[in-house]
């Protein structure tokens, strides 16, 4: 294919709605050097943060945040989408016609989330194609909304009605292990010869399981240190003096950080891994091939997380339990299956392989495929 497209990707508020877009704007930025790529997201300073970070070959990441805010029942919350509605969709249109000046053509991706709506509103008024990435195992909202009116729909998830694409999942570069285990610990500054555990709350961390990690050191940090294990912990910006604190107390190494940029070499380090169940965090449990316990969100209504990593369970390949919120409910119920994990190696050698059983995930470059072929 010879002539130019403009691709936008809509989807913010979140690394679960960013990173998988990365992935494919990864692809194509790999086929078609001369396509200019640009996300939409929201004014979530986390967005612009994640974006602001990244390159697509040797350039920076070109973002332009929509005013949008989420669609909630609740009064306060129901006025605010209403009321950022109109100014989200002009704002994407603008980006829409200056792609197009640019490119001549536009394809607006919608990676799900309170961005992709009005994006994709705005993508039917400019008469777009519309590719949907649908990522949760539960289509949200904004998901069944817009696949009524795109051009393409993908799903990571077995889910949806025939004329959805089934793809595996999406994993960005950053988040693939850059080399063997040894080599990961050493760019963490580990002990390359001992076993390293992973405890990631997603992007923007998560306090339940910062905090089960506090309570659960104070009773079961002797299995760490017998087993001598490290630990590499993605935070988010709380609880993280407290965390680090908690692990020097409690004799165990740890790298304590709020955010992995390369989330690959956390992956690759890690024998082991404590985790939320995002379709991305899902995900990049399965390319890394982590035998992994997932605590799924507790504050979803429709615990979408829950299956989200269905496929993973019913392969063996990994574990979920309820996060009861409290740390000390945690610890009664989580603790034990923790322990296990860590002290039976057979256990995860087994889950280990039961990783490899569940094939490759390609879907990043699957949705580019499609992308550079069917519009």
């Amino acid at each position: 294919m010879s002539r130019q497209m403009g691709i936008l990707f809509a989807g913010g508020g979140t690394g679960g709605h960013i990173f998988p877009g990365l992935a494919i704007a990864e692809c194509i930025r790999e086929a078609r050097p001369d396509w200019p790529i640009q996300f939409l997201c929201s004014t979530r300073p986390g967005d612009a943060s994640m974006l602001g970070a990244e390159q697509l070959g040797s350039k920076p990441v070109e973002f332009t945040c929509l005013p949008a805010q989420p669609f909630l029942l609740k009064p306060r919350g129901l006025l605010r989408f209403i009321g950022s509605w109109g100014g989200a969709v002009r704002s994407a249109r603008a980006a829409i016609r200056s792609m197009r000046e640019r490119a001549g053509t536009v394809t607006v991706v919608a990676m799900g989330g309170f961005v992709a709506a009005p994006a994709a509103q705005a993508a039917r008024a400019e008469r777009c194609p519309i590719f949907m990435v649908n990522l949760d195992a539960v289509p949200g909202r904004a998901n069944a909304w817009i696949a009524r009116h795109a051009t393409h729909v993908f799903t990571t998830a077995e889910i949806g009605p025939a004329s959805w694409r089934r793809v595996s999942p999406i994993v960005r570069r950053a988040a693939r292990a850059p080399g063997t285990p040894e080599h990961c610990k050493r760019l963490l500054g580990l002990d390359p010869s001992r076993p390293a555990l992973l405890v990631t709350g997603a992007s923007l961390g998560a306090q339940t399981i910062n905090k089960l990690m506090i309570a659960l050191l104070e009773k079961y940090a002797p299995i760490l240190r017998n087993g001598a294990w490290q630990v590499v912990h993605q935070s988010g910006k709380s609880d993280i003096e407290e965390l680090r604190v908690s692990y020097r107390n409690a004799r165990v190494d740890a790298v304590v950080e709020p955010f992995f940029r390369e989330m690959g070499v956390a992956w690759g380090c890690a024998e082991a891994a404590i985790s939320r169940a995002g379709a991305g965090s899902v995900a990049e449990a399965w390319y890394n091939r982590v035998p992994t316990l997932f605590l799924p969100y507790p504050f979803h209504a429709d615990q979408h997380q829950k299956h989200n990593a269905k496929p993973l369970i019913a392969a063996g390949a990994a574990m979920v339990v309820e996060d009861r919120i409290e740390a000390r409910d945690n610890v009664a119920s989580v603790g034990p299956v923790i322990a296990a994990l860590l002290t039976d190696s057979q256990q995860r050698a087994v889950m280990r392989a039961a990783m490899g059983t569940l094939g490759h995930a390609d879907g990043a470059e699957r949705v580019a495929e499609a992308l550079l072929t069917d519009t």
